[in-house]
C-alpha cells in the first residue's frame, strides 16, 4: 500500500565523443542460440552496445561501462549524470550507484582525475540505509530502500563502498568504511541465506531479477570476503536456474511476483532479455532496461555453470514440468528467526512488502517513526492517515483495523507462492497456483501462455483505468484462483466489490491480452478463441460472453473483454507434434464438454481428462484431487530440492552443479 510520484529524469549534459552512435540499431530475435560459445555471445553483446547510444534512462551508465571495457570512448556526460542522480538521492539511486562502484573498482585508471575524485565524494556522501540520518544538504529523501531487490542493492553497495574506503569517515552516518562492512555484511548474509533456502518474494521477476543480479555480481567481482563472494555466486546460480527453467526461447514468459504492463506484453522490454541472449543465446539484445548483462559481460570472476545453458536450451524435450516454491509465510515468521519488535526484522518483512499485514503493522508503524518515512513520498497514503494510525496504535487497535481491511491494504504483500511451469518445444504455460485468491493484487502476474516473443496470452482483473499499480494491465484489482495441470490453466475470478482504502473504484470485468497480429492464425468458434504461432496452439475460453476491444490504441484487436465480476477463463495449449494439424486441435477443443456454475467449471479437456475447479475446494482431475500447495524448492527433471533448501544438485546428461549451502560449497562439471 504505497504510491509515489517519483522523478526518474536522468539528464545527460554535454556532447558525446566523436564517433558515438547517433541512433539505436535494433537487434534480431534468435529462437535458437546464435553462438555456441559464451565468448562469442559476449562479444556479440558488446558489439550491440557499441552500435547503440546509451538508453535514455537510469541504466545508461552500464552501457558506458561496457563501451569502456570494449575499448571505445564512453560518453563521460552519462557518468556525470549518474553522479548527479546519486547525489540528489532520487529513487533508484542505488541502481545507478552500482555502476559508479564498478567504475571505481574496475576502471580507476581510465578516466580523468576530476571525475574519479567526484565519484569518490559521491560514494562517501550517499545515504546507505534508512536508519542513517538525513544530512543538512539533502534533507529527507524518498528513496525506496526496503523491497527485496533494493535491500541487497543498498547493503552490497554500502559494503563495497566501505571496503573501497575502509579508513574514511562516511559523513552521513559517521561510520568508517570498516564499520559499514561490519553492519552491512550481516545484512548481506541474512539476505543471501533466505534467498538460497526459500527463494525470492519477487518470484521469477522479469524486472527485478536484473537488479538482484547487478548487486550480487558486484559482490562476486569485488568483495574480499571469500564466504560472501562464494555465497553470492551460489545465489546467482539459482537465480539463473530460475530463468533457465521458466523461459521459452529467450522469453521469461512465466508467472512473476512483480512485473509491469510493458514487460508482460512485449518480450524485448523484459529487463532480463539481454541476460538471456548473452548467457543462453536466445532472444534479443535490447540494452534498454538492463544493468546485469553488462555486469556479466564485464565480470572477471563469475562463470555460469554449463548445465544452466543446457537446461535453458533443452527445448526439444516433449514436455518439462517445473514446480517451485518461493517465499515464506508470515504465520511461520518465527521459523525464520523473525520477531515483531526488531527493526532489522522489520526490513525482512518489508522485503515481502508486508506493510499493513495484521502481524506486522505495529512494527511498520514504528519504522515510519524511526526512519522518518512519514515524509517519504512512497508512503503518502500513510501520511494522509497519520493521526488515525497513531491513535489506533496507541490504543492497540492497529492489528484489528488491518484485519478488517486486509484484502485491500495487504495487496502488496507477497507470501509463499507455489509456481508451476510447463514447457514444450512450442510453448510455455505458467501459473502461481491458488495464490491469495480474492485478495487485492499489486504487481503480481498470476499466469501466462507464451508461444513466441510477443505471442503471449494472460488475463487480469483491472484495478483502474490508469494510475500507479495496480492499474489496467499491471497487477490485479482482485486476484483470481488459478490452477494448472500441465498444458491447461483454469482461472476463477470473484471480484471483491467491498469498499477499500487503496483501490476503491474496481472495474466489474476481466480481460485477456491476446495480440492477434502476433499470431499466425486466429479463429473463433463455439465460444473459443483459438490461435496458432508456428507449431504451437492456444485455446482461450471465457465463461462470460466476450468482445474484442476496438478503440484505437495499443490494445485495439489485442484485448478481449468479458463483463461481470464473476468469471472463469480456460486456457489449453497444444502443438502439432502431439495434437496434429491446427484444425484438428480446433475441432477437439470446440467439441469438448464445458459446463460452468457459479464460480465453478467442469471441463473435459481433450488432453487432461475431466477437470473440475472452483472458488472453493480442490482441483480434481478425473475425480482425483490434485494438490496445489506443498511444492518443494525445486521439482523438475533436472533438480529436486526440499523446501527450505540446504543443498541443490542440478544435472542434465553429463553436466552437473552441486551447491551445498551449509558448507558454502559450489562445484560444477564445467563452466561457460
Amino acid at each position: 500500500m504505497y504510491a509515489a510520484k517519483v522523478n526518474y529524469d536522468f539528464v545527460v549534459a554535454g556532447p558525446p565523443p566523436p564517433g558515438y552512435p547517433a541512433a539505436p540499431v535494433p537487434d534480431a530475435y534468435a529462437a535458437e542460440p546464435f553462438a555456441a560459445e559464451y565468448e562469442a555471445r559476449r562479444q556479440g553483446f558488446l558489439a550491440h552496445v557499441r552500435r547503440n547510444p546509451a538508453p535514455p534512462n537510469l541504466k545508461a551508465p552500464y552501457s558506458e561501462l561496457a563501451r569502456l571495457a570494449a575499448g571505445d570512448r564512453p560518453h563521460v556526460g552519462v557518468f556525470h549524470a549518474a553522479l548527479d542522480y546519486v547525489e540528489a538521492r532520487k529513487d533508484c539511486a542505488d541502481f545507478v550507484l552500482h555502476a559508479v562502484l564498478r567504475l571505481l573498482y574496475r576502471f580507476p585508471d581510465r578516466l580523468d582525475a576530476a571525475l574519479l575524485a567526484r565519484a569518490r565524494r559521491t560514494v562517501l556522501g550517499f545515504k546507505y540505509w534508512p536508519d542513517e540520518p538525513a544530512c543538512h544538504r539533502h534533507g529527507l529523501d524518498s528513496m525506496c530502500t526496503w523491497t527485496e531487490n533494493h535491500q541487497i542493492l543498498f547493503a552490497s553497495a554500502a559494503y563495497l563502498a566501505g571496503q573501497l574506503y575502509p579508513d574514511e569517515i562516511f559523513p552521513n552516518s559517521g561510520q568508517t568504511g570498516r564499520d559499514k562492512m561490519a553492519v552491512h555484511g550481516a545484512r548481506i548474509r541474512r539476505w543471501l541465506d533466505l534467498r538460497f533456502r526459500t527463494g525470492f518474494s519477487e518470484w521469477l521477476s522479469n524486472v527485478y531479477y536484473d537488479e538482484d543480479l547487478t548487486a550480487l555480481l558486484s559482490l562476486v567481482d569485488f568483495c574480499v570476503d571469500q564466504e560472501i563472494r562464494q555465497r553470492a555466486a551460489m545465489v546467482v546460480d539459482l537465480l539463473l536456474l530460475d530463468v533457465a527453467l521458466n523461459s521459452f526461447r529467450g522469453v521469461m514468459g512465466c508467472t512473476h511476483g512483480r512485473s509491469y504492463e510493458t514487460q508482460k506484453k512485449w518480450a524485448a522490454a523484459e529487463d532480463v532479455a539481454d541476460v538471456q541472449k548473452l548467457l543462453f543465446g536466445c532472444g534479443r539484445f535490447s540494452a534498454g532496461e538492463s544493468m546485469s548483462a553488462a555486469c556479466l559481460a564485464l565480470s572477471e570472476r563469475y562463470r555460469m555453470p554449463r548445465v544452466l545453458f543446457e537446461i535453458a536450451n533443452d527445448v526439444e524435450r516433449p514436455m518439462m514440468v517445473n514446480r517451485q516454491r518461493h517465499g515464506i509465510r508470515l504465520a511461520e515468521a518465527g521459523r525464520w528467526g523473525l520477531g515483531t519488535n526488531n527493526l532489522e526484522d522489520g526490513m525482512v518483512y518489508l522485503s515481502l512488502e508486508a506493510y499493513t499485514h495484521p502481524r506486522t503493522i505495529n512494527l511498520f508503524a514504528r519504522m515510519l517513526d524511526a526512519f522518518g518515512w512519514w515524509e517519504n513520498d512512497f508512503f503518502a497514503p500513510f501520511r494522509d492517515h497519520r493521526r488515525l494510525i497513531t491513535g489506533a496504535r496507541r490504543l492497540g487497535l492497529l492489528p484489528l483495523v488491518a484485519r478488517l481491511l486486509e484484502r485491500d491494504i495487504t495487496r502488496n504483500t507477497r507470501e509463499e507462492v507455489h509456481a508451476y511451469t510447463c514447457r514444450t518445444p512450442d510453448y510455455l504455460l505458467s501459473a502461481a497456483q491458488d495464490y491469495r485468491p480474492g485478495y487485492g493484487g499489486d504487481q503480481q502476474h498470476i499466469w501466462q501462455a507464451t508461444l513466441g516473443p510477443d505471442a503471449v496470452c494472460f488475463t487480469t482483473h483491472p484495478a483502474r483505468r490508469e494510475g500507479p499499480s495496480p492499474n489496467y494491465w499491471t497487477g490485479s484489482g482482485s486476484l483470481p484462483r488459478v490452477a494448472q495441470v500441465e498444458n491447461v490453466v483454469l482461472a476463477v475470478y470473484n471480484v471483491d466489490t467491498r469498499p477499500g482504502l487503496y483501490v476503491t473504484h474496481r472495474l466489474l470485468f476481466t480481460h485477456a491480452w491476446l495480440p492477434r497480429d502476433r499470431f499466425d492464425e486466429v479463429v473463433e468458434r463455439g465460444g473459443w478463441i483459438l490461435a496458432r504461432k508456428g507449431d504451437g496452439y492456444l485455446a482461450l475460453r471465457s465463461q462470460q460472453p466476450y468482445q474484442w476491444q476496438d478503440e484505437p490504441g495499443e490494445d485495439q484487436g489485442r484485448e478481449v473483454l468479458a463483463p461481470g465480476k464473476e468469471n472463469v477463463w480456460i486456457c489449453e495449449m497444444g502443438r502439432r507434434a502431439a495434437d496434429g494439424e491446427f484444425e484438428d486441435f480446433v475441432q477437439r477443443i470446440v467439441a469438448a464438454e464445458v459446463s460452468f456454475g457459479r464460480l465453478r467449471v467442469r471441463y473435459h479437456s481433450p488432453s487432461q481428462g475431466r477437470l473440475e475447479f472452483g472458488w472453493r475446494g480442490p482441483l480434481r482431475q478425473d475425480g482425483r484431487a490434485v494438490p496445489l500447495h506443498g511444492h518443494p524448492r525445486y521439482d523438475n527433471p533436472y533438480v529436486q530440492a526440499d523446501f527450505p533448501a540446504e543443498r541443490v544438485s542440478v544435472g542434465l546428461d553429463e553436466h552437473a552443479l552441486e551447491l551445498d549451502w551449509p558448507a558454502a560449497g559450489r562445484r560444477a562439471s564445467a563452466f561457460v
